[in-house]
């Protein structure tokens, strides 16, 4: 191969890299409209998928995205569409519910928090009887099944 065509496909292939590596970049940190809240950090799901829709929130409900997304002190992110956000897994990194019942031991708020459904939990649900209260409806959902489709 001479140098010509070697040098031009080189060149091509460096261009090709650099597309390719934008469109993977810009992919992933814009998010989709609708989402499956399910986590691969769980072994199982035992209730349905949790399907979240983040127009009908930011735009119907007027939620500014730090209403969910916070930092490490619990402090709201100013965010915009298209900024890195990450996975609540990784911070509230146990895959399960809190332990139950009579012999589980008393934990904190903060100890409750290390597990990924408690924190999801406890941010969707506190808002949303919180807007139940202020609007005096039941329209957003406060029960499991409420969220958690059933399943077969």
């Amino acid at each position: 191969m001479n140098k010509k065509s070697l040098f031009l496909t080189l060149f091509i292939a460096g261009i090709s890299v650099f597309f390719i590596a934008g469109s993977i970049i810009a992919g992933s940190t814009k998010f989709e409209d609708v989402i499956q809240l399910k986590n691969e950090a769980y072994e199982e799901h035992t209730r349905g998928i949790v399907e979240f829709t983040h127009r009908k929130h930011t735009e119907d409900y007027g939620i500014s995205c730090g209403e969910c997304h916070h930092g490490d002190q619990g402090q709201p992110l100013d965010l915009k569409e298209g900024d890195y956000v990450q996975n609540c897994i990784e911070c509230h990194s146990i895959p399960s519910e809190a332990p139950k019942g009579p012999d589980a031991p008393r934990l904190t708020k903060e100890e409750r928090l290390e597990y990924h459904a408690e924190a999801m939990h406890m941010s969707c649900t506190g808002c949303h009887r919180e807007y139940n209260r202020e609007h005096e409806t039941r329209a957003a959902p406060t029960t499991c099944v409420g969220c958690h489709p059933r399943t077969e």
